[in-house]
């Protein structure tokens, strides 16, 4: 018979990627996790590590353990779900990862509504941006996640997460100094910019949004603090593309001008493990972000 728990910690390898991240992750020593991972080995009587350097690597035979392992533990995630919705009082904790203007814009007024509805619920909050939360989400680091998804640029969707449209947040240019008429962004050639780092999701559509209008676009600032992109915008040292969260419903502080339709939209999503979707908390959580997202104005 396989343990359940040495199968936790092979999925955990693949997820995680190195024996040291495991440890890490789940308070073990990275020896500790060797050698329960080479008894399930026996009890599986095939080889499930492969050397690659000085990592190791899974093989096929452990994708076919990792993959019955999934299996179980989305049966276990619905097992959870049904016994928290059989109470009477929601408890426990839920684990969220936000991005940082869904965190600024959004998450305040669900945890007040949260917190006024099930005062017994623990919510804890982590900011983190989509590209690192989503492989935490399978790692079971986090319950629920606040994502988003840009014009033009799809984004990988594993199988063992479910998604749920939350809204369209709208992306304007904001510029420095009140525009001449007319102004887009093909007349921003020489500008500074300030954008997200190369690699994330953000840099790949503005990139695109710019070559398209026929220029490179001169970034001068990179960074994920949105708050920081506007304070630049704000004190003259660049151009930026904001979305409409980063006001969090006040008027915007710089000039904007619209961007073309077909490219000003992002869509927010949050996102849940296969099977935990239907956990009462993290029902409650999404309800509570989407009547906030609603009722933005």
């Amino acid at each position: 018979m396989l343990d359940l728990h040495r199968l936790r910690l092979l999925r955990e390898l693949k997820h995680r990627g190195t024996l040291a991240a495991v440890a890490e992750a789940l308070s073990y020593s990275p020896s500790s996790i060797s050698q329960q991972l080479s008894v399930l080995e026996r009890e599986a009587g095939v080889p499930l590590l492969e050397p690659v350097g000085r990592r190791v690597r899974l093989t096929a035979q452990a994708e076919i353990l990792v993959a019955h392992t999934e299996a179980v533990l989305e049966r276990l995630e619905r097992a959870e779900a049904d016994l928290a919705a059989s109470l009477r009082d929601m408890t426990g904790v839920l684990r969220v990862a936000a991005f940082q203007t869904a965190a600024l814009a959004l998450v305040p007024d669900a945890l007040s509504a949260l917190r006024d509805a099930h005062p017994r619920l623990r919510v804890e909050i982590t900011q983190r941006e989509p590209e690192s939360a989503l492989p935490s989400l399978l790692a079971r680091d986090f319950d629920l996640v606040i994502t988003e998804e840009y014009p033009g640029d799809p984004s990988p969707r594993p199988a063992g997460i479910e998604y749920a449209e939350l809204g369209a947040d709208e992306i304007s240019l904001a510029l420095p100094e009140p525009p001449p008429q007319g102004t887009g962004l093909r007349e921003l050639a020489e500008t500074p910019w300030v954008m997200e780092p190369a690699g994330t999701a953000s840099r790949r559509w503005a990139t695109r949004l710019c070559r398209t209008a026929g220029f490179e676009p001169d970034v001068r600032f990179e960074s994920t603090d949105l708050l920081l992109h506007l304070r630049l915008v704000e004190r003259g040292h660049a151009a930026a593309l904001l979305p409409g969260l980063v006001w969090s419903g006040r008027p915007p502080t710089v000039p904007v001008v619209p961007l073309p339709a077909a490219d000003r939209t992002r869509r927010l999503f949050t996102a849940a493990r296969r099977g935990g979707g239907s956990h009462p908390a993290v029902r409650a959580f999404r309800d509570a972000l989407a009547g906030g997202f609603a009722s933005r104005g």
